[in-house]
């Protein structure tokens, strides 16, 4: 269920991203709404999983600039991963279009703190 809800905050965060930015698309058929959605649900699951296994491994790596930076360098990770995502599902026909690393950026910095506000407002089993 927790893997479920993730990924429907993540889909919204990258829709409101999308809206909101210039430069960060969506594509999609026009088939109609529905369809969007599931778009958009795909694009929000490449989104989990890219964060779920190489953004791990990405911070371990830049530790160092993480300590330096106090932490402030987790956005370029995150506008890093954005790109990683739009990157592989452009491969698809629908897909994430971000123009460039500072709108991925300004991406990363929406996705960030809707995921962290619409968390926060979700109860927790524990």
């Amino acid at each position: 269920m927790s893997f479920l809800l993730r990924l429907v905050i993540n889909a919204f965060a990258i829709w409101l991203a999308a809206q909101w930015i210039t430069g960060i698309d969506i594509a999609s058929s026009g088939r109609g709404t529905g369809w969007d959605f599931a778009v958009v649900l795909f694009i929000a699951l490449v989104f989990t999983v890219v964060n779920a296994f190489v953004k791990p491994l990405v911070q371990l790596l830049s530790l160092p600039l993480l300590i330096l930076t106090l932490g402030l360098f987790t956005l370029v990770i995150n506008a890093l991963m954005l790109m990683l995502t739009a990157w592989i599902s452009s491969h698809t026909d629908y897909g994430l279009t971000v123009d460039g690393f500072w709108t991925a950026v300004w991406g990363a910095l929406i996705i960030s703190i809707v995921n962290f506000v619409l968390s926060a407002l979700v109860p927790d089993r524990r």
